[in-house]
């Protein structure tokens, strides 16, 4: 395959494929799939997919396949940006299955350039369960662990505006310093997913150390931030909140104000905090910025965070204010919600 000399946008992280199906909250606790988010071994995840009719999804059986598509944070991100006609491309690690694949015309077909690494794993998965108008997710990562320094496309970084990692390859610390060293060393950002609240709590540090050292631009959301605050504070006293606007409340009266300082006296780092169906605030030399949007309680919020990112780091691309970042991030969330509800 012949890559192009530079794209706008480099995305690197897990390479899976998300499939998306009705279950039954029974049947799934037979499968072992109880909690709204867990890992599971490959070879169960397998004999999930097969029992669920295997891909494309087939009609007639009880747990029936509602979509599959090309799937992991950085490709979502990539895959939108694409969409908004930011040149954009992927790289992660891929089975020699025919998961992978269909992870490769699926990128494609998006209008995404992909560099992937075939490994010796299967493809990993991600399953979200729709069941009873709750959500369960059950992710495998399988070869999508393979990708090391070593598989970095260097060339793309050198010519990229920007570069968005995953944040579950946070656990990879000489792949991540690698990825910020490069683009450090020739002025581009690199922006990073915060993904969960447990990453945010073992890898606050590591985040740290980056944002001091490397320009910067991460994104949290609502309760990836308060953790993020929490864990700064060392045996201060988590804070505990219960309703999304208890959580805004916080966020914008003691959370901002503390974090700001982060970002005086130059232009990185940039903290992007999503909340959701209330908007977004970005903290960015000094100063916060809030953008608010409409509010829309969604069925199904998965993806709508990466379409967020996604649509930030285009608008940043094209050289527009933090706050027309946000808005467009909100109005791209806001339109993919819509679409997958």
């Amino acid at each position: 395959m012949t890559l192009p000399k530079s794209v706008e946008l480099y995305c690197i992280g897990n390479a899976m494929v998300d499939v998306f199906a009705d279950a039954a909250p029974e049947w799934l606790d037979r499968q072992g799939i109880t909690a709204p988010a867990q890992h599971i071994p490959r070879d169960q995840a397998q004999k999930i997919l097969d029992d669920l009719g295997g891909l494309p999804a087939k009609t007639g059986k009880r747990n029936v396949i509602v979509s599959a598509a090309t799937g992991g944070a950085a490709a979502n991100v990539a895959k939108v940006a694409a969409s908004l006609k930011i040149s954009a491309a992927f790289s992660g690690c891929i089975g020699g299955d025919d998961l992978g694949t269909f992870f490769e015309k699926n990128l494609k077909a998006a209008g995404v350039t992909p560099v992937l690494k075939t490994g010796t794993e299967k493809t990993g998965l991600c399953f979200v369960f729709n069941c009873g108008g709750q959500t369960r997710l059950a992710a495998s990562p399988g070869a999508s662990l393979e990708f090391t320094e070593a598989d970095i496309c260097k060339n793309l970084i050198a010519g990229a505006d920007a570069v968005v990692l995953d944040g579950y390859i946070l656990e990879r610390r000489p792949l991540v310093r690698q990825i910020f060293q490069f683009a450090d060393h020739r002025g581009i950002p690199v922006a990073l997913d915060a993904a969960s609240v447990f990453q945010i709590q073992e890898k606050t540090e590591d985040i740290l150390q980056y944002s001091r050292n490397y320009p910067l631009i991460v994104f949290m959301n609502a309760d990836e931030c308060i953790a993020f605050y929490n864990t700064i504070k060392k045996g201060g006293g988590g804070i505990e909140t219960v309703t999304e606007r208890e959580k805004e409340s916080l966020i914008l009266k003691e959370i901002c104000p503390v974090l700001k300082y982060m970002t005086e006296g130059e232009i990185f780092p940039v903290i992007v905090i999503k909340l959701g169906g209330r908007g977004a605030v970005v903290l960015a030399g000094g100063n916060s910025h809030r953008e608010e949007t409409f509010t829309f309680i969604p069925r199904n919020t998965v993806g709508a965070g990466d379409a967020f990112c996604a649509a930030f780091m285009s608008a940043w691309i094209r050289g527009k204010p933090v706050r027309e970042c946000a808005a467009l991030g909100n109005k791209v969330a806001r339109k993919f919600l819509l679409n997958q509800n």
